[in-house]
């Protein structure tokens, strides 16, 4: 009790230094263009004179970000050229900045993503520029950069190129996020890790990003970073004197040449979850526009995975993939041997029975096209010509394997890679604990990631409705989806509404399943006619760790998915977003214990306008589809 009663009068005494004498001509506020959510900077001036750059965040006037902390730690050493100035070596590098101009500006403007959730991205918001210089040396300036959007606020620091041919060391960032009392946090401390909704407080671990809260009143706010390709990779820490904060916690230092800017650091806000899942162009619209000027080649679609890895076997995964509507087939682990050995050539197959150019050549006349799994191993060793010589050989895409991620090093390496296969026409997807901060609108041939807890792990049903609402925010996401395995945890229209409500424009089916375990059963229809771009999404009702409904179109057919977690319930999907006056036809693939197949789903297609609303009574862990089309 006395420990606990010293550390709130610790908090509540640091809290008001925080606070207190805000320097007047320090403050800048930033507005979205609706008005509605404000960013206010300013400096705070401590004991001794010394002076804090601060942050907060308001949405309608309720506060979202209490006063925080603006800080990066640096270790600065100078050209020889600059030796005879003083080094700069303060650990906390923002105190006493002089301000010295601030530039106001906005930007309003469309542009179409080669893949995504909708076919037009609006990047309209309000900014400011505060550009600022060390008072005690100033050869050392910096720009706080601040960019205020309908759908969230977001802030980085940018260095210009300095004279004096500095380089800078980041050791660490301490930018903080001071939330309302009360507000919790699905927290989860890993890339491919369960979450758990906890408050801010006593958590095991550092939190994985984007991190998804719920704040008193009814509010929900995500904490993602952005644009985070030469940098090493952040997380969240709890604040160790102040309550209810969250802290940006680096993997490690960073070492960088002026001119060049930190990741964004974003805080979406919106009144209800769905809304964030809506807006989570939010992450593509901080990143640079795409950098590869042809896109033709670059092609969305669905993947299935060859278990047995043999010149047969891959042929009949063809065949399958041919007749379902997919588009490309995997050829996963172990195809050129020990992955985890440099001794190991991506260029040469190491099992028997396997002709990779007979197995391309099949695949290529029957619209199927191949992709290679590649260990990091071989990436590091051959990725000057292996994407190229890929590109000879006809394979579509590259699946990276086991990435290092976190440090500056591994961030780096990774961008540079999926450059290297943009040159050479290639798509990838990166698996392990790597996630995206919004590249993919940079290099749209990066189509998908892991970083997900999916189906390599079988999760619940109830894993399943927090995954639209945390990691799906970060942008396109592989969860291997299955059908046919024994060891899924839900209903097997679960699945098929899966398909919907996650996006990746690469959609991996079938992930444990061969096609002998196929009976061609007639609710595949609905995965058979998927696409996996689109052009609006829509989340009609949903809380996480609850039930989700999401309606994606594509053209003038919709698809819809709604699944609960491992409660029953009935939900009512309402079609209001249908064009008004037109008559449609929508197949509904439900659970039903009659069904006459093993997997349980039937089906059924009626008539249906903007007006009607479809019950969804929903088994524990189950799920529905529906495919709605304009009828004749």
């Amino acid at each position: 009790m006395i420990r606990r009663l010293a550390f709130l009068l610790a908090a509540l005494a640091l809290h008001a230094a925080h606070a207190q004498d805000v320097v007047p001509a320090s403050r800048v506020s930033v507005a979205s263009p609706d008005g509605r959510l404000v960013l206010d900077f300013y400096q705070a001036r401590l004991a001794g004179d010394k002076r804090e750059l601060h942050y907060s965040v308001r949405y309608k006037d309720r506060t979202v970000i209490r006063d925080s902390r603006l800080d990066l730690e640096l270790d600065n050493h100078l050209s020889e050229s600059a030796m005879a100035l003083p080094v700069d070596r303060h650990a906390h590098w923002f105190e006493n900045l002089a301000i010295t101009g601030v530039t106001k500006a906005a930007h309003d403007s469309t542009w179409h993503p080669v893949t995504g959730e909708r076919s037009t991205i609006r990047d309209r918001y309000n900014t400011a520029t505060v550009a600022m210089v060390k008072d005690d040396n100033p050869i050392y300036k910096m720009a706080l950069e601040i960019r205020a959007y309908d759908e969230g606020v977001a802030l980085r620091y940018v260095f210009p190129e300095n004279e004096k041919g500095t380089y800078y060391r980041i050791t660490q960032e301490n930018t903080e996020f001071a939330l309302p009392p009360g507000t919790r946090a699905w927290y989860h401390g890993w890339a491919q890790a369960p979450y758990t909704l906890l408050p801010l407080a006593d958590w095991p671990d550092e939190s994985e990003r984007p991190l998804t809260l719920q704040l008193p009143g009814g509010l929900h706010v995500a904490l993602l970073e952005a644009g985070m390709v030469d940098y090493a990779r952040s997380k969240f820490r709890l604040s160790a004197t102040r309550p209810d904060t969250l802290v940006t916690s680096m993997h490690g230092g960073a070492d960088l040449i002026s001119p060049f800017a930190t990741p964004w650091r974003g805080i979406m806000v919106a009144e209800t979850p769905g809304a964030l899942i809506e807006h989570d162009d939010f992450i593509l619209n901080l990143n640079d526009a795409s950098h590869i000027a042809d896109t033709g080649w670059i092609r969305p679609g669905k993947i299935m995975r060859v278990m047995t890895q043999t010149t047969k076997d891959a042929k009949a995964n063809v065949d399958f993939a041919a007749r379902h509507g997919l588009q490309y087939i995997l050829f996963d682990w172990k195809w050129y041997g020990n992955a985890f050995s440099f001794d190991a050539d991506a260029t040469k197959v190491a099992i028997p029975d396997f002709d990779l150019p007979e197995i391309i050549r099949y695949a290529r006349n029957k619209g199927i096209g191949v992709w290679l799994y590649v260990n990091q191993q071989a990436l590091l060793a051959q990725s000057d010509t292996l994407f190229q010589t890929y590109r000879d050989w006809g394979v579509k895409g590259v699946k990276f394997g086991f990435v290092q991620v976190g440090s500056h090093r591994w961030t780096t390496w990774i961008e540079k890679a999926i450059r290297q296969a943009a040159d050479a026409h290639i798509m990838v997807n990166i698996h392990d604990d790597w996630r995206p901060t919004g590249e993919q609108r940079t290099w749209p041939n990066l189509l998908t990631a892991e970083g997900i807890r999916g189906n390599e792990e079988m999760p619940d049903a109830t894993h399943n409705t927090v995954l639209p609402f945390t990691r799906f925010l970060a942008g396109a996401a592989d969860y291997t989806f299955c059908y046919y395995s024994p060891r899924i945890r839900t209903t097997h229209a679960h699945q098929l509404a899966l398909a919907t409500i996650y996006y990746s424009p690469l959609q991996t089916l079938y992930w444990y399943d061969r096609p002998a375990d196929s009976h061609d059963e007639p609710e595949l229809e609905f995965w058979d006619r998927l696409p996996t771009t689109w052009d609006e999404t829509r989340v009609l009702q949903g809380s996480p760790g609850q039930f989700i409904t999401t309606a994606r179109r594509h053209g003038d057919q919709w698809f819809v998915g709604t699944i609960t977690n491992t409660d029953r319930r009935t939900l009512k999907v309402a079609l209001d977003f249908l064009a008004p006056g037109k008559q449609y036809l929508a197949t509904i693939y439900a659970d039903d214990p009659a069904a006459p197949t093993s997997t349980k789903v039937g089906l059924r297609t009626v008539r249906v306008d903007a007006k009607t609303v479809i019950e969804a009574p929903l088994a524990a862990s189950g799920g529905q589809a529906i495919w709605l089309r304009p009828a004749q």
